[in-house]
């Protein structure tokens, strides 16, 4: 049920009625949220209790390509918002346009995280190297696969261009924007 649906019916949504996009994205939103906490709240935990396991796997890591992601999807999520804005001054062609930058934005984080990866693994690091690269490569990889689902998701809203849609999808690549600012430094720099 859209929000526009739920004026019409009487149905409040609450604090959700003034977020933007569907209503739904928000529980979406808040519940990946929470998941994400759990997760990162685990790597804390884990490098607590085992801090030069997770000093030395922190070190294998390579920072520079990281940042450099940091930057892509940051940029990324700029695309995604100027897109929201020509939506809303219903100029659907810029609107694709920019959501098409973001999706492209989005391709170039996925190739770079992949890049780490093969990277990674030819050190020899994988899942089952560590806690420290268990932790690493589920959390990255349950990220990634975000990044993918939020590529599909701008896809589609990107085809009909239309405020509700655009808002939708820019709120879902913002959540996965909001997460890597948060996991980057977690991940690689914070020892």
């Amino acid at each position: 049920m859209s929000a526009t649906d739920c004026e019409q019916q009487g149905t409040g949504w609450g604090i959700l009625e003034d977020l933007p996009g569907d209503p739904m994205i928000w529980v979406l939103i808040f519940s990946e949220l929470a998941a994400f906490g759990l997760f990162l709240g685990a790597f804390i935990v884990a490098r607590a209790i085992h801090p030069a396991m997770f000093a030395a796997g922190q070190a294998t890591l390579d920072a520079h390509l990281a940042g450099l992601n940091t930057i892509v999807l940051v940029t990324s999520g700029w695309a995604a918002a100027r897109g929201t804005a020509a939506a809303r001054a219903r100029r659907k062609q810029a609107a694709r346009g920019w959501l098409f930058g973001a999706m492209a934005l989005g391709g170039v984080f996925i190739a770079i995280k992949l890049l780490e990866y093969a990277g990674e693994i030819a050190q020899g690091n994988g899942l089952e190297t560590s806690p420290f690269f268990t932790l690493y490569f589920l959390l990255t990889g349950f990220h990634l696969l975000h990044v993918g689902l939020g590529i599909v998701i701008l896809a589609v809203v990107s085809r009909r261009a239309e405020v509700i849609g655009v808002e939708t999808g820019a709120a879902f690549w913002h959540m996965v924007d909001l997460l890597w600012i948060v996991m980057f430094p977690i991940l690689y720099l914070v020892r």
